[in-house]
């Protein structure tokens, strides 16, 4: 998935309101961007760090800069939640994810339960349907380790509930997390910053619900699907 338009290099100064960013650009303007992320973006929220933006002309927008990209100690990490669900779908048209490479129908965002809409389902002659659930990994606290979630996610507990209830009707249900942070090796659940969403994991999983995770190869240019690493579920 390449960027709409180049991206432009900064320094964060501070976020503020969830979605809101202000940055100095290389030229010396201070900026307010957009920040497309709800979570907590513990670890990347850091004053002085090198960021990206992706400037736009939309007299529709308000903020004529969206925040893309940030440099950590420990790698490049996309901050952009919402091109998770972009990027797994381009990964699924090309075959990329093996575990649903035989899956030629994909549709997004339908609505399957009271209250949720799935990210993808995919379907396939002959082959039971896949609800496929998509989340974005940014969190790493220890060297190697991408983490989810990086704040109490009451939602995404209502989502394996809801995926457990799929496989107990017959279907296939699986959860990708989409590590966006370069420097991940593997990727777990962090069951200290929300204890029931780690129960619902091993809820989900003991009802069949399949776990997956992917990394992405990130730069200043595009966001792609890279490689399948590791995904450890811990005790409870």
């Amino acid at each position: 998935m390449k960027f709409q338009t180049p991206l432009v290099r900064g320094t964060l100064v501070k976020r503020y309101k969830r979605f809101l960013a202000d940055v100095t650009l290389e030229d010396g303007r201070e900026v307010t961007a957009h920040c497309a992320n709800p979570g907590s973006m513990l670890g990347l929220q850091e004053p002085n760090s090198t960021v990206w933006l992706e400037p736009n002309d939309d007299p529709k927008k308000k903020l004529k800069f969206s925040w893309k990209l940030i440099q950590t100690h420990s790698g490049l990490v996309c901050v952009d939640t919402g091109h998770a669900n972009k990027v797994v779908k381009e990964g699924l048209s090309e075959g990329a994810i093996n575990p649903f490479e035989a899956y030629k129908t994909v549709r997004s965002e339908v609505k399957y339960a009271d209250k949720s809409r799935i990210d993808f389902l995919l379907s396939q002659s002959g082959l039971s349907d896949v609800y496929l659930e998509v989340k974005s990994v940014t969190l790493m606290r220890s060297t190697g380790i991408a983490e989810f979630p990086d704040s109490v996610t009451a939602r995404g507990a209502r989502h394996l509930h809801d995926l457990a209830q799929m496989v107990q009707n017959g279907h296939r249900a699986a959860m990708l997390y989409l590590v966006q942070h370069t420097g991940a090796q593997h990727c777990t659940i962090a069951g200290d910053i929300d204890p029931n969403y780690l129960k619902a994991c091993h809820m989900a999983r003991d009802a069949g619900v399949e776990f997956y995770a992917w990394r992405t190869k990130l730069s200043p240019q595009c966001v792609r699907l890279d490689h399948r690493v590791q995904f450890d579920l811990p005790d409870i």
